[in-house]
């Protein structure tokens, strides 16, 4: 059975590269968000690699359904971000940066999803 090597996969990359964005970004969130709204969009950019990474050492079919979880975790966390921009956390330039990159990750991860067996 074959096991994908999870820190050479494209979509594990640039997952990792949204977390850390993501995390550099909370930095400048209120504190009162720190266990509502900022907690929730850690997890869900964490989510994202973290799927990954732990679904490429399953068969291909159960590996489908981690990247399944990673790429809800992607959505949730479009529209968090939507709310954070709502409530001024996040200003409109960053937040289309981070938008164009999560749907890059989540067309990346739909297409490698779509090539395992």
């Amino acid at each position: 059975m074959k096991r994908h090597n999870y820190k050479r996969l494209k979509i594990w990359l640039l997952g990792l590269e949204i977390a850390n964005e993501i995390s550099d970004l909370l930095i400048k969130f209120p504190k009162h968000e720190r266990y509502d709204l900022s907690s929730q969009i850690s997890r869900c950019s964490i989510s994202m690699p973290s799927n990954i990474a732990e679904g490429s050492s399953r068969t291909d079919k159960s590996f489908k359904h981690f990247i399944d979880i990673a790429l809800g975790s992607s959505f949730e966390l479009g529209t968090q971000l939507l709310i954070a921009k709502h409530r001024n956390y996040i200003n409109p330039e960053s937040l289309n940066t981070l938008e164009d990159k999560i749907e890059e990750w989540q067309k990346m991860t739909m297409g490698f999803q779509n090539g395992l067996k």
